[in-house]
């Protein structure tokens, strides 16, 4: 009897504190618009650590899913496992996405900055918090670079990049061309017309070609160029912050060898390759096929040792 009690109340325990971590919308007015993103906070009577959970490239929201066929919420799942060891998360609808839908700027306006800056507002929100003692940045994928940017102007614990690129988005932009059967004109034009945004100039007549026109398009320069002035190896190497640099070698989208780069530009930090993690932090492998249906499921769970290694780190 005595057994089946303890046993009784050891279950109702854990079902209580899991069930006492709590969701709550963060909204914060824009000159047009709100941002909007949800914490979630496991209980405590004390301070504890907090992750502000930068999302990558693309019209992702705060779970990480995204209308071009990503519905692996990612993200959720992440803050979930991290609240069920005691830490708080916070992950939010990028600008034009989700509930952050109204704030979207024109294409012609926007800058790279500016989601180094709504990143801030959060931030700011998390460091105004007397609930929260540590306070870190994780960013993933195109969020690695952000989180970098962030964590150069605002003092944090720590700074986490999950499958973050190293090399500046001209260099993959050209090599990711060069990967198709262009013709050399195309190829040539595209590293041409790189170069020009990057010295910061625009260019007012396009080669006529449909990939050139869309990816050179008149309303996107500014905002490219903006992107272009960053090297994250670079960035990294400012940091004055611990650092954990996390990277799969199932990632069809950020190979191995970048975080192996990044952890070169900034020898001190921390770093943890996870076999068969792939772009959804989800166990996967280098077929594109395989990835595909990965990527459109989101019962999967996130793979093991990702979670455990950042609250190790942690």
């Amino acid at each position: 009897m005595k057994k089946n009690l303890l046993l009784f109340i050891l279950c109702l325990v854990g079902w209580y504190g899991f069930a006492q971590a709590t969701e709550q919308i963060i909204v914060l007015p824009q000159t047009r618009g709100v941002l909007e993103g949800t914490l979630l906070l496991p209980p405590s009577h004390k301070p504890i650590p907090v992750i502000l959970i930068i999302a990558g490239s693309g019209p992702t929201d705060r779970n990480g899913n995204n209308p071009l066929g990503v519905k692996a919420k990612s993200y959720q799942l992440l803050a979930e496992a991290l609240a069920q060891n005691g830490i708080a998360s916070l992950r939010y609808d990028k600008r034009g996405i989700g509930k952050s839908m109204k704030a979207a700027s024109k294409e012609i306006d926007m800058r790279f900055e500016d989601s180094v800056n709504d990143a801030a507002q959060f931030l700011d929100t998390l460091k105004k918090d007397k609930r929260f003692g540590k306070i870190y940045i994780l960013g993933h994928s195109e969020g690695s670079l952000i989180g970098m940017l962030l964590a150069q102007k605002v003092t944090v614990n720590g700074y986490i990049s999950v499958a973050g690129l190293s090399q500046g988005i001209d260099e993959v932009i050209n090599q990711q061309i060069k990967a198709q059967p262009f013709p050399d004109s195309v190829k040539n034009t595209v590293s041409e017309y790189l170069s020009i945004l990057k010295k910061g100039q625009t260019i007012p007549k396009l080669m006529p070609h449909l990939v050139i026109a869309q990816l050179f398009r008149a309303s996107v320069q500014p905002y490219m160029i903006s992107w272009l002035q960053y090297d994250p190896s670079k960035e990294i190497a400012k940091l004055k912050t611990k650092i954990l640099i996390i990277q799969g070698d199932a990632d069809i989208q950020v190979a191995e060898q970048e975080g192996q780069n990044l952890k070169k530009a900034a020898p001190k930090a921390q770093y943890l390759m996870i076999p068969k993690m792939n772009h959804a932090l989800k166990e996967g492998s280098l077929d594109r096929t395989e990835t595909m249906k990965n990527y459109q499921n989101p019962d999967l769970p996130l793979i093991k040792g990702l979670t455990e290694g950042i609250v190790k780190w942690l």
